[in-house]
């Protein structure tokens, strides 16, 4: 009992001990947001503007207020939290304002140094930034600083960077390989980042990282996710990888000349290095994808037979690799270097030294730039010997001269180049005065910029044809240059040069979309759904959409032969009033036409009540010609018989003929041709073969006059205007069947009356089409009224 008096006892005094504590720590912080008077979105130049204000406000020496120094002294800490960056991000997150403050502390509730549990009490290397392994705060990267810097750097060099968050147990397990790839890396001039998940969403949501612990690469702007194993050789492979696939050529006896004289085609320098490894070094690499733009790279294995003639031409040593620069001058390295174990900041300073040809050509305004730059100090000045010449062949002699003169310079302040008139021809009509470049002998110019907008001093020194005379004027004028640099008289503002190397729109748009496309194959390969769900949906769409399309397109055309409702073929056809085109393509329902005589009986049902948007077919006939007629007629509107809208039938002109004598005198216009043709109109004409399209309906018709295909040609006849295409010629089988010449007086035989239909399958298809002319009537008239009594 007493034991457990003693335990409470002590209890009690402990809590006591701990409250004080509590309630010293407890108390408010400082909020800068506050001091300062902004809100927690407002930006950099909103937070600068009102700390000038504040601070011009309170400062010691002009607010006597006794309290203005502390309030001073806040407003500058406020100010120092709130314009840093990482130091805003780290207050925002955890309600930090003192660098030796542990980070995290605000997050779970103030930590006391009298009474709480240390963390590596638990053994866990995360869930506090200042336990974190391997430093990740010094490749931390924010949202702005990787659209800032990273990706602009990625021109020169790759990324390497790691996606990670608190309480990530598989990230643990890859920091040990991860740590020494780091540090490999960086001294090969890699850069390295790390995103946390859990602060940085901004930034993983941008990279497409949705998964941690990732690791992925940016090169070029393009990110590019690693889906291996992580072991360094991976990785090491990976980053490798990402470098374009021929920044080095290797170079043996046989492409020797063809690798060293490319100088003059790609306007660089080129680098040559000598090594025994039969795999070119990752750091040879990743130099020439840096001076990508200045210098052209290539590597020599000296393990190789092939190359024994090479490493003799340049006297190389086999015990360390040698890098050598070679310019203009194939025979001989400009520059050498020599070494065991090369260090990147070595190379980089050897490459910087040579990135340009003793006299290079004038590409583009980055290279001009570069050579000539703006002037800014006085002791910092530079002046350009610009050589203005053609391409030509005739000019060679002056442009080798002009670069023989280049290479004996050794003063720094000056810079050759050399520039064609054709293709840059806006710089040099200002540069030579002359409107007319083109056809102006090469002429040499002294330069020197004065501003980023253009603005440059100049002078004309002399055309340049690679004399004596020529290069002694030069001299002269440089050494006067050197002692007045006012001898450059001219002003003018240099306009933008053209980009000599730039690709085409159409190499450009393909290089893209093969980027594209690799991405996703890439993301297919390796699954990363989450990314390709929006492009999967929509070529699944798209799929979707196609296929059902045709399905029911298909269902639609086999459906239109079994449709019975003749609302909607009405309503369709009748807009025209003639069948559709598609009419004519249904195949026959039966293998004869149906043909009905049109008499007083049948009149009434078959045309003057026939439905809208159908039409009946008449043939006119007579008795002696009734057999003959409709075996032919039957033949030549088989094919249309398949239409749901024609009807077929024939009018026997024996018992009719005051009908049809009635009805043309309707459609005068056609009688009128048939009667010029008659002599004087007295012969009575013969509508035996003609055959009339009745639209009931609407009440017209359309005319087919029969073809006379016999030997009498002086019997003429042609279809109605329109009516067929009636200059094509008949074919000669059909010629050897016709019958001999006859006496005119001599009656139609039956061939001939048989050849009357020859060319009504021709204007059934016009018909079809809705093409021939029609023929509107008042009224039809009566069949029975006017039919003789024979």
């Amino acid at each position: 009992m007493s034991g457990s008096k003693m335990s409470l006892l002590l209890a009690v005094v402990l809590v006591l001990s701990v409250l004080p504590g509590v309630t010293t720590q407890a108390g408010p912080e400082m909020d800068p947001y506050k001091i300062l008077g902004v809100t927690r979105s407002a930006s950099q130049a909103e937070i600068k503007k009102v700390y000038k204000r504040l601070a011009k406000e309170w400062h010691p020496d002009k607010n006597k207020n006794p309290g203005a120094e502390d309030m001073f002294i806040k407003i500058t800490k406020s100010y120092e939290i709130l314009s840093s960056e990482e130091k805003r991000a780290n207050y925002d997150r955890y309600g930090q304002t003192d660098d030796t403050q542990p980070y995290g502390s605000s997050r779970y509730g103030p930590r006391h140094d009298s009474f709480y549990f240390d963390e590596s009490f638990f053994n866990f290397p995360f869930n506090s930034k200042n336990h974190r392994d391997f430093a990740d705060s010094k490749y931390t990267l924010h949202f702005n600083q990787y659209v800032n810097n990273v990706v602009p750097d990625s021109y020169k060099r790759p990324y390497l960077i790691k996606i990670t968050s608190d309480w990530c147990f598989s990230c643990i397990h890859i920091e040990p390989v991860w740590k020494e790839v780091v540090q490999e890396m960086e001294s090969l001039g890699v850069g390295v980042g790390v995103v946390d998940v859990g602060y940085e969403r901004r930034l993983a949501n941008h990279l497409g990282a949705h998964r941690t612990p990732s690791i992925l690469g940016v090169i070029n702007g393009k990110v590019t996710f690693f889906h291996y194993a992580v072991a360094k050789e991976h990785l090491r492979q990976f980053v490798e990888d990402l470098l374009p696939q021929r920044l080095v050529e290797r170079v043996t006896d046989q492409n020797e000349l063809q690798f060293l004289n490319s100088w003059h085609e790609h306007n660089k320098p080129h680098v040559l290095l000598f090594d025994q490894v039969p795999v070119v070094p990752l750091l040879y690499k990743l130099t020439a994808f840096a001076y990508k733009d200045y210098l052209q790279f290539g590597y020599v294995d000296q393990g190789l037979s092939e190359t024994a003639n090479l490493q003799k031409q340049f006297n190389i040593n086999t015990y360390a690799p040698t890098m050598l620069v070679i310019k203009e001058n194939t025979d001989k390295p400009a520059d050498i270097i020599q070494a065991k174990g090369m260090k990147k900041q070595i190379i980089d300073e050897f490459m910087s030294n040579n990135k340009f040809l003793l006299a290079p050509r004038l590409v583009s305004q980055r290279l001009f730039d570069e050579l000539c730059p703006v002037k800014q100090f006085h002791r910092r000045r530079k002046f350009c010997v610009l050589l203005i010449t053609h391409d030509e062949e005739s000019f060679s002699f002056g442009n080798q001269a002009f670069l023989l003169f280049a290479s004996t310079n050794a003063k720094e302040v000056v810079r050759f180049a050399y520039v064609y008139q054709q293709l840059q021809q806006p710089l040099c009509e200002i540069l030579m005065q002359s409107k007319d470049s083109a056809q102006s002998l090469p002429q040499v110019v002294i330069l020197e910029r004065r501003n980023a907008a253009g603005k440059a001093l100049f002078k004309p020194v002399t055309t340049w044809n690679g004399s004596e005379e020529d290069k002694q004027c030069l001299v002269e004028e440089l050494e006067r240059l050197q002692k007045d640099p006012s001898i450059l008289v001219h002003d003018a503002m240099l306009p933008e040069l053209n980009n000599e190397f730039a690709s085409m729109f159409v190499i450009r748009w393909i290089y893209t979309s093969y980027d594209y496309l690799s991405e996703v194959i890439d993301d297919i390969l390796h699954n990363n759904w989450r990314e390709m769900m929006p492009l999967l949906s929509l070529i699944f769409s798209a799929l979707f959409i196609l296929f059902g399309t045709v399905v029911i397109q298909a269902f639609s055309d086999s459906s239109e032969d079994k449709q019975t409702k003749p609302k909607t073929k009405d309503g369709t056809q009748a807009e025209n009033g003639s069948p559709g085109i598609g009419a004519s393509s249904r195949p026959p329902k039966k293998n004869f036409v149906e043909v009905t005589e049109l008499t007083d009986i049948t009149y009434v049902s078959n045309l003057v009540k026939l439905r809208p948007g159908h039409m009946n077919i008449v043939l006119v006939l007579t008795d002696a010609s009734k057999n003959i007629l409709l075996s032919k007629f039957a033949k030549e509107v088989y094919s249309f018989t398949g239409s749901l809208t024609l009807h077929f039938s024939f009018l026997n002109i024996d018992k009719h003929s005051e009908w049809i004598n009635t009805l043309m005198e309707y459609a005068h216009d056609a009688m009128q041709t048939d009667t010029d043709e008659d002599d004087g109109g007295n012969h009575k004409v013969d509508y035996t073969g003609y055959v009339l399209a009745l639209n009931g309906h609407k009440k017209y018709i359309c005319l087919f006059k029969p073809i006379y295909t016999g030997e009498d040609h002086d019997n003429k006849s042609s279809e109605d205007e329109g009516g067929t295409s009636g200059g094509r010629p008949r074919s000669s089988s059909r010629d050897d069947h016709l019958p001999r010449k006859s006496n005119r007086s001599r009656s139609i035989s039956t061939l001939q009356i048989h050849h009357k239909l020859d060319r009504l399958g021709l204007w059934m298809e016009r018909l079809m089409e809705g093409t021939l002319p029609r023929f509107y009537i008042p009224a039809w008239p009566g069949l029975d009224k006017i039919t003789p009594c024979k």
